[in-house]
């Protein structure tokens, strides 16, 4: 961390600092920084710019793109160019609104400028418990569709849940079909009759108990088991994918219908983590590589997931970026003229493909073409 300047708001810090260590050393000041993946103990503010990375609380606040205000980047021919700075709206071509989200492909990140968020004053966390999991993507529709825009909107599924209670004994409802972390943030007048309409809503389309914390070690607790969800799932299975897709909010519920007939179909569990007030799904794929076959019905349903995104007018990533692993749904988002303008961009910014090569982009080429030597050696 280079600099923290709560009198303007920002700090300038350099891509390997963690993204949990940035906001505790803003808190003293009042701030945080509001983009909170669920490894931000573990992931960089780099890492984060590469792959315009989310989180819980980004539903109000935005995702990365909109807490950086400039970024300096070395250029694959050793250039230093600096786009963007402390200063909002700086004018020319919005650079960095262009390098946020390019996973490395036009040059390497050096410094970044952040905006720091004040810490809200206060808050009301709730967990509304439904019996399917359909009708808590109802509930993430209606509640938004009322025009209330929580802090954070985050699904855990009946297999998740599962997983949870046992890692952590935090004593969710082991019957329930699903349930729906809320979290409502701001100043403190108003804030029990918004939690209030909350619950109102989530009931009226099927919720059986709306929970609140009323201490802030219960509502560390609550948070505390949807950031290590992910992790718990080990305890149900010895291998499990996991997906990163995002649709309209509207589709949830013919989302989460598609993902049963699929566990139906393939005989493999799927269990459901959402960022799901900006539809957000981390589906995650259980299976057993020991047993022949369940690698390669895996890799057939994480592919029938994604194919079922862009026919929902989803896209086949919300958070995590694209790589080599999802190069080839490019060409099914995205048109041919839309992948050259893109292509074209990269050429001008990395003409002779030595920044990230074969990611992000279907080229043709596989790094093996483009780096024999090396990949034969390696």
């Amino acid at each position: 961390i280079l600099e923290l300047n709560p009198a303007d708001g920002y700090a300038v810090v350099e891509p390997g600092v963690v993204n949990l260590h940035l906001t505790r050393a803003a808190e003293p000041f009042g701030y945080c920084y509001a983009p909170d993946p669920s490894s931000q103990q573990a992931c960089t503010i780099g890492g984060n710019v590469g792959n315009n990375s989310g989180g819980p609380h980004t539903l109000k606040y935005g995702v990365t793109t909109n807490h950086v205000l400039g970024l300096e980047m070395v250029l694959p021919d050793g250039r230093i160019v600096v786009a963007g700075g402390p200063c909002e709206d700086a004018p020319g071509l919005d650079l960095r609104g262009l390098l946020v989200g390019s996973e490395g492909t036009l040059g390497v990140v050096t410094k970044i400028w952040v905006r720091l968020t004040p810490i809200p004053p206060a808050w009301r966390t709730l967990l509304a418990v439904f019996p399917t999991f359909e009708a808590a993507m109802q509930g993430v529709s209606t509640i938004i569709a009322a025009g209330i825009i929580p802090a954070a909107l985050e699904l855990m599924d009946h297999l998740i849940i599962t997983a949870v209670e046992q890692a952590f004994h935090l004593g969710l409802p082991l019957d329930a079909g699903a349930v729906l972390l809320i979290e409502l943030d701001g100043p403190d007048e108003g804030l029990d009759r918004e939690a209030a309409r909350v619950g109102d809503l989530c009931r009226s389309v099927g919720a059986t108990e709306i929970r609140a914390a009323t201490t802030a070690a219960e509502r560390a607790g609550l948070w505390a088991g949807r950031k290590k969800a992910a992790a718990a799932v080990g305890r149900l299975s010895p291998s499990y994918c996991t997906l990163d897709v995002v649709i309209p909010r509207t589709r949830l519920p013919e989302m989460a219908t598609a993902l049963k007939a699929m566990a139906l179909r393939s005989g493999l569990r799927i269990a459901n983590l959402l960022h799901a007030g900006d539809g957000n799904l981390h589906p995650l794929v259980l299976f057993d590589e020991r047993v022949p076959g369940e690698l390669e019905r895996m890799m057939e349903v994480s592919h029938e997931i994604v194919h079922q995104t862009i026919a929902l007018e989803g896209s086949v990533t919300g958070e995590h970026g694209i790589g080599i692993e999802k190069v080839d749904f490019m060409p099914e988002q995205f048109g041919a003229a839309d992948l050259a303008v893109m292509g074209g961009v990269k050429a001008l910014f990395d003409p002779a493909g030595r920044s990230n090569p074969c990611k992000l982009l279907p080229g043709g080429a596989t790094c093996f073409d483009v780096f024999p030597r090396k990949q034969a050696a390696a």
